[in-house]
């Protein structure tokens, strides 16, 4: 019996709230990194949205910035020593932390930036043109909602 066989596919109605929220995630990382491939960001690719995701990584110290993507300090060292060496951002000592260190995005960094904010923006338009502006108005607002609830802390 094979795994498909033991596990039938789970009927929409049946999904859970992990996958209802992490597939359109998912498709709209998909779509900010192909939309900046096109605008000439040839050089980011999937990983790369754990720094270019909301709020950004300016002016950040890098372990903050590891937590926030649920990722290791090496990992994510990692990752910002290939954004910086493809000139997206640059690190500098913090001012006042001794040996602490600050994430600061280049002139490149934040017209990625900037562009994955208007893809945002686009992809906003398709939804509300597609949900209804009301039913999209209250798919935000409750999004809100378990934002600032304690249910995400």
């Amino acid at each position: 019996m094979t795994f498909f066989e033991e596990n039938p596919p789970v009927k929409s109605r049946d999904m859970l709230i992990g996958a209802l929220l992490r597939v359109p995630a998912e498709s709209i990382h998909r779509r900010i990194i192909r939309d900046l491939n096109a605008a000439g960001f040839k050089e980011l690719s999937l990983p790369h949205m754990a720094l270019f995701r909301f709020p950004g990584p300016d002016g950040v110290r890098p372990g903050v910035l590891a937590e926030r993507a649920g990722m290791s300090k090496q990992a994510m060292n990692r990752l910002l020593g290939s954004l910086e060496d493809l000139g997206y951002l640059a690190r500098s000592d913090a001012p006042d932390e001794g040996r602490a260190r600050i994430v600061h995005l280049t002139k490149r960094g934040h017209a990625a930036y900037a562009t994955a904010l208007e893809v945002l923006r686009e992809i906003e338009r398709e939804w509300r043109a597609e949900l209804g502006s009301r039913d999209f108005a209250q798919l935000k607002e409750l999004l809100l909602r378990v934002w600032e609830s304690p249910l995400v802390r």
